[in-house]
């Protein structure tokens, strides 16, 4: 008999030690449950186009051409770039929140509460005075990450198999 997964049935999935080289499987692909009243649509794989820095455009930031995979089921969301995996719930606990490891150097603990507020996804990284924030803009996924403003095209939806985005991305 094949069951149907849930986001309760999946387990948590973390960054494995030193992170990832080669990108991962998606982790909710066989869910379909609907995402949570009040989030903003951001599941799939999404390439940034545009940086700001101080709201003028950063030609050459090394954040451009970067790819992230957002699976997004019921409140559950998988962000996934960089070489980490950041598995949660939107529910604003930082009990069921990011329990894993900053992408800077893949070691340092971190533990971020994660919530949907007006529409847009919101971090908020315990111990540290600062917020990671993505909302959509048009067909653009806007990204608020620590000292710019990245613009993200869409790719493809989440569940695609990564090698089927290989050429697409600057990043692996």
């Amino acid at each position: 008999m094949n069951r149907q997964q849930t986001i309760d049935t999946v387990p948590v999935a973390f960054t494995p030690p030193r992170g990832w080289t080669e990108w991962p499987p998606p982790i909710l692909a066989g869910c379909t449950e609907p995402r949570a009243d009040g989030a903003p649509d951001l599941d799939g794989y999404w390439r940034t186009v545009e940086v700001l820095v101080d709201g003028e455009v950063a030609l050459g930031h090394p954040a451009l051409g970067h790819v992230q995979r957002i699976e997004q089921r019921g409140d559950r969301v998988v962000v996934t770039g960089g070489g980490i995996i950041h598995d949660m719930r939107c529910d604003g606990t930082v009990e069921r929140g990011v329990h894993d490891v900053a992408e800077f150097d893949k070691s340092t603990e971190i533990h971020v509460v994660a919530s949907y507020e007006d529409g847009v996804h919101v971090l908020r990284p315990q111990g540290m005075d600062i917020e990671v924030r993505r909302r959509r803009d048009g067909e653009l996924l806007v990204w608020d990450y620590l000292g710019f403003t990245a613009r993200l095209e869409h790719l493809a939806p989440s569940a695609t198999d990564p090698s089927a985005v290989a050429a697409l991305r600057k990043d692996s």
